[in-house]
């Protein structure tokens, strides 16, 4: 197993069979623990089982990120059973379609819960133990909604929104301190095993394994020439049709 510099556990929150385990097998790849996150504890524990089957060490952490008490705990056990964490990868988000007439308050409000607040919950614990260290990264995933938002975005697209503004300030007030955050706009569809009932095999899609390869290559970019945000896209896909 080739070793990584020095990343200390990775936690990834907002983990399923997609880009999440993809996410969570890359970094275990090259000797990071992770710490892997969700509300469903079925697939978080398989892929964890996977990764110490491999060789790796992985924790499966079922909790609700947009839970003040449940995130603590959560980090809490992370960086006791595996160590200081010095990546956060953010992947979570509420993907919830409709107008302003069918989205009620309730779901307004959770989308906006699990994107920039539950980002927000955790950067809160873990960038100042980050600063101390003078080293780390954080990492938000965004989407087409983050720059473009459609009609029927109207809870996705305005929490993403948010994402991306959060992640931006947070940038500017960090990297000083040696904290590198960067804003990941996933531009275009992802080719996961539920994508299978809406995207047909030869329709551009991105795939799980290459987008997690960006996200190691931001997590261990040299400070002279780091990134704040990058776009992806598949070949094939017209940028204006999105």
């Amino acid at each position: 197993m080739a070793k990584a510099p020095d990343l200390g556990t990775v936690l990834v929150v907002g983990v399923g069979m997609g880009l999440g385990a993809a996410l969570s097998r890359r970094f275990a790849a090259v000797g990071a623990p992770v710490a892997i996150g969700a509300r469903s504890e079925e697939a978080i524990s398989q892929i964890a089982a996977e990764i110490r089957t491999d060789g790796g060490r992985a924790l499966a952490l079922p909790y609700d990120a947009a839970d003040e008490q449940a995130v603590g705990q959560a980090i809490g056990r992370a960086e006791q059973e595996l160590g200081p964490i010095g990546c956060l990868i953010y992947n979570a988000g509420n993907a919830m379609r409709g107008g302003v007439e069918a989205v009620t308050p309730h779901g307004f409000e959770a989308a906006w819960r699990v994107g920039p607040y539950g980002a927000y919950l955790h950067a809160h614990i873990l960038v100042p133990k980050m600063i101390a260290r003078g080293f780390g990264a954080a990492l938000f995933s965004g989407a087409t909604s983050s720059v473009r938002s459609p009609a029927h975005s109207i809870a996705f697209g305005s929490a993403k929104f948010g994402l991306r503004g959060f992640a931006m300030s947070l940038s500017r007030a960090v990297a000083k301190d040696g904290v590198h955050v960067a804003h990941v706009l996933l531009d275009g569809a992802i080719r996961t095993p539920h994508a299978a009932s809406y995207l047909s095999p030869d329709e551009p899609a991105l795939v799980p394994e290459d987008i997690a390869e960006t996200y190691y290559q931001l997590a261990v970019q040299p400070p002279s020439a780091w990134t704040f945000e990058i776009d992806m896209r598949p070949s094939g896909d017209d940028l204006m049709d999105n």
